[in-house]
């Protein structure tokens, strides 16, 4: 059973997401897989432009009052998403072959930050 703030945590995360996902078809990324999840975890977005994989973060906020959605992928984030990442690769014989991204997409209302590479 979902308490209401991971219930609202949730739908703010999918709206996020959705705003992510119109923003990057714009850009001509071609979304690969949306939550792609493994026993590891999960990566929000994984998505192609230009013969490269980006594998990505989206975080969304209201407000700034709790700092930006880069400053919430932590180290430890980073690494699991990096492991996440290594997995799916791996699976589907594509480690070592394509060049990747990773890379955190910031949603605050109607403003998009697409920051490609960043850890």
């Amino acid at each position: 059973m979902q308490t209401g703030n991971n219930f609202n945590n949730r739908t703010t995360g999918n709206i996020g997401e959705a705003q992510a996902m119109r923003y990057l078809g714009i850009q001509g990324f071609e979304i690969v897989q949306q939550n792609y999840r493994n026993k590891l975890g999960e990566i929000d977005i994984i998505a192609e432009r230009g013969g490269k994989l980006h594998f990505i973060e989206v975080k969304y906020r209201r407000t700034k009052a709790y700092g930006t959605g880069r400053e919430a992928v932590t180290w430890a984030k980073q690494k699991r998403i990096h492991n996440i990442a290594t997995a799916y690769l791996k699976y589907h014989g594509l480690y070592g072959k394509v060049y990747i991204s990773f890379d955190v997409v910031e949603v605050q209302d109607d403003k998009i930050e697409h920051l490609i590479g960043c850890f």
